[in-house]
């Protein structure tokens, strides 16, 4: 386990991209709801009534898919690294909380590129395992945060390089002027 005081060197929080907000899908539904009741009127009119019914169930499963949609939107992967871990948590659109821990000495990244599309996935493979990280990601994205996340694993690997400074602000050792009497 790690330390209380252990510093993160990576974190990233990961969550679907929605490009339509509460505004857009009003705007969007109300546009949608209007034309479907202006062809429920010419219908009707015309004497094809029936239709009507299949209009609106149409309107229904439009809103249906949105607010699926918009549902889904609420999952989350937090990626985290620190000297001793790598810890991935996965929160469902749920609620469902699943969380995976590795050793940043063990684990390899495991990049499937397509030529024509870039980086589809990104994968951590450790003793044998593999776990899928990034997949809300645009392949750019995804490009991007594997190499963030990639050199946070190198600098653990490395160890922490933290300076202690002395009580004058000096780094310790290779002092030139030898050492200081006290006054």
């Amino acid at each position: 386990m790690r330390s209380v005081n252990e510093p993160t060197i990576f974190s990233a929080e990961i969550t679907p991209h929605r490009s339509l907000n509460g505004a857009g899908f009003l705007a969007a539904m109300l546009v949608f709801t209007a034309a479907s009741l202006a062809l429920v009127v010419m219908f009707v009119t015309a004497g094809a009534w029936p239709v009507a019914g299949f209009l609106g169930l149409d309107v229904a499963l439009v809103y249906f898919a949105f607010k699926v949609n918009f549902r889904r939107a609420d999952a989350q992967e937090l990626v985290r690294v620190t000297a001793s871990t790598l810890s991935v948590r996965r929160i469902s659109h749920k609620g469902e909380v699943a969380e995976f821990t590795l050793n940043p000495l063990w684990v390899r990244l495991h990049r499937d590129i397509d030529p024509d599309y870039g980086m589809q996935r990104l994968i951590l493979v450790s003793r044998g395992k593999s776990l899928t990280v990034a997949e809300h990601l645009s392949p750019p994205e995804r490009e991007s945060f594997a190499n963030a996340l990639s050199a946070a694993i190198a600098e653990a690997r490395r160890g922490l390089t933290v300076t202690r400074f002395d009580d004058d602000g000096e780094p310790p050792g290779n002092r030139v002027d030898g050492p200081r009497r006290p006054a």
